[in-house]
């Protein structure tokens, strides 16, 4: 006689719509009524995406080897570093540029980094933050090992990293919702689910109704929410972070939002993504909704915004200042590429590294 083994549901949230107004008949939190912090919140978002543009432009010049855009992802990326204390540690992949800078991080220093040099990885903020992690979603498992030091020393932190919607099918990711699960380790695992793994849409590479379901196939509470509404990502990250310092162990959190770049600078997603989808997209975006979210509300102007970009592009402008200064007058020798991942260097990279020296020194011609 067969019967239920077992059953779920996934909750969706989103409290802001896409044309700014809440959501009816729904009960919406008391962070939707604190303009300050939201309109805090807002400003940083525009940073991020002013940066962005700046970033993609100085790739485009030959000034940066590459570069990973978040376009579209800045009240997911946002809302993650909100909800963090400066003593929990955060395991990034290799776009979060939102929750770094609200973590400390510096504009420089995240250039710095996309154009090869070794200092971008030694940034300002929290130390016990992991450095960028361009292998697909290894990232989890280090916080997982973070969340378990944590959990060992009775400490009272907990370990935040994010994964993309092709990175949640990685093993790493899997592992660490098991690692979570089975030691109910105070780890929150975020999936930006942004459509699109590269060149592969979203409906290729799962099947699945959500990718938060891979959370309770672990055991762990999971939800989605709407990643382009800041509300909702704030609101869960809060939910998930509270939770987990609490002892209730680790959460999977999905966020729908879209990539509206390119995957990196090396990427032309034109070739792959139907240009309809991608307009649509656009009208989805999270900056936008907010924006009308607080004028509606009488929180934010058009003035306020105009004088917000014109501060925006000379912040920006600084921070690519500082790095061009550093890369043309105080550049790094070739040999800093070995010198930052070991105590004492393996034998074959010694080798490879007077090699190296030998090249530098000679000019190229030996």
């Amino acid at each position: 006689m067969a019967h239920t083994a077992a059953a779920f549901k996934v909750d969706y949230f989103q409290f802001l719509k896409p044309d700014g107004k809440l959501v009816e008949d729904q009960q919406v939190p008391a962070l939707a009524r604190d303009f300050d912090r939201l309109t805090e919140l807002y400003k940083l978002m525009v940073l991020t995406r002013t940066f962005d543009k700046k970033a993609v432009a100085l790739q485009r010049t030959g000034k940066l080897g590459t570069y990973a855009s978040c376009l579209g992802h800045e009240a997911a990326h946002v809302a993650i570093g909100a909800a963090m204390k400066e003593e929990d540690c955060f395991a990034p992949m290799y776009r979060e540029y939102g929750a770094q800078f609200y973590r400390g991080v510096k504009m420089s220093e995240v250039l710095l980094y996309w154009g090869g040099d070794e200092r971008g990885s030694n940034f300002s903020g929290p130390k016990h933050d992991f450095a960028w992690c361009v292998p697909i979603a290894t990232q989890c498992l280090h916080a997982a090992g973070a969340a378990l030091a944590y959990k060992l020393k009775k400490e009272d932190r907990v370990a935040v990293t994010v994964v993309g919607d092709g990175g949640s099918s990685k093993g790493d990711f899997l592992e660490a919702i098991n690692a979570g699960s089975a030691w109910k380790l105070p780890l929150v695992l975020v999936i930006v689910n942004n459509q699109w793994a590269i060149s592969v849409p979203r409906k290729k590479q799962n099947t699945a109704a959500t990718l938060a379901q891979k959370g309770i196939a672990g055991g762990l509470p999971s939800i989605q929410v709407d990643g382009n509404d800041l509300i909702a990502c704030l609101w869960a990250m809060d939910k998930a972070v509270n939770a987990a310092r609490a002892g209730k162990g680790a959460f999977v959190l999905e966020m729908l939002t879209y990539r509206l770049s390119d995957h990196t600078t090396a990427d032309d997603a034109r070739r792959y993504r139907p240009s309809d989808e991608v307009d649509e997209a656009w009208d989805n975006e999270p900056l936008k909704r907010l924006k009308a979210y607080l004028i509606d509300q009488g929180a934010w102007s058009d003035d306020k915004e105009e004088e917000l970009l014109g501060e925006c592009k000379q912040w920006v402008q600084q921070a690519a200042d500082e790095y061009l200064d550093m890369i043309e007058n105080d550049p790094q020798p070739v040999t800093a590429m070995f010198d930052y991942m070991f105590a004492e260097l393996p034998a074959d990279l010694i080798e490879q590294r007077t090699y190296a020296q030998d090249y530098a020194e000679d000019g190229g011609h030996h």
